[in-house]
């Protein structure tokens, strides 16, 4: 008896591809993007990556504190001034008004203003020197309505001679003054209290 006949599918034989069905596949293929990208497409785009610049860092506050300008150094302290005049006590005053007299004495009647200006410097620097702590200094009162002509006009002094005693330069040996009272002059005097060399209290 023969056998069971043979079921399995008999392999097709490929025909060949006539020119025209041939130009058709391969106008096909060329249009078909391949899964897997091929090894020089690969390389191309890890090239690419690697160009693109990276991103600036964020800006940290080192680094905003780097790009700040440095802050302006601080403008130096201008130089201390003089001391202030200080008015005379009053247990001082009490003592004048009683009778007491003064250290040393300047008239400056008469005198021209330079003449009183540089006289005026001497007195004093002589009465700082011989330790004296009160002086009186007369410029006389002048004339009401006086005019002020020329060098020895009368009530310059009385003008002036208050700006020079307040005068930064004398500063360091005047410490004080004001009008004297009517026993020493009144308003053509003036009480001047003379500080104590080398930096002493008067």
């Amino acid at each position: 008896m023969a056998g069971p006949p043979d079921l399995r599918p008999r392999p097709r034989r490929r025909r060949p591809l006539d020119p025209e069905e041939k130009a058709l596949w391969e106008y096909v293929t060329r249009s078909i993007q391949p899964i897997r990208p091929s090894k020089r497409a690969e390389v191309a785009r890890v090239e690419a990556i690697a160009e693109v610049p990276p991103e600036p860092a964020a800006d940290t506050p080192a680094r905003i504190a780097k790009m700040m300008p440095a802050p302006a150094a601080p403008a130096p302290k201008p130089p201390p001034g003089p001391p202030p005049l200080a008015p005379l006590e009053p247990k001082m005053r009490r003592r004048l008004s009683r009778g007491a007299q003064v250290d040393a004495r300047l008239d400056l009647h008469g005198m021209t203003q330079a003449a009183a200006h540089g006289r005026l410097i001497a007195f004093l620097r002589g009465a700082q020197g011989s330790g004296h702590s009160l002086v009186l200094v007369i410029t006389g009162k002048g004339e009401a309505m006086s005019v002020l002509a020329g060098e020895g006009g009368r009530g310059v002094l009385r003008r002036l001679v208050p700006q020079w005693l307040g005068a930064p330069e004398l500063r360091s040996i005047v410490l004080g003054f004001e009008t004297a009272g009517r026993g020493h002059g009144g308003e053509g005097a003036l009480y001047v209290r003379v500080r104590r060399d080398r930096g002493g209290r008067s």
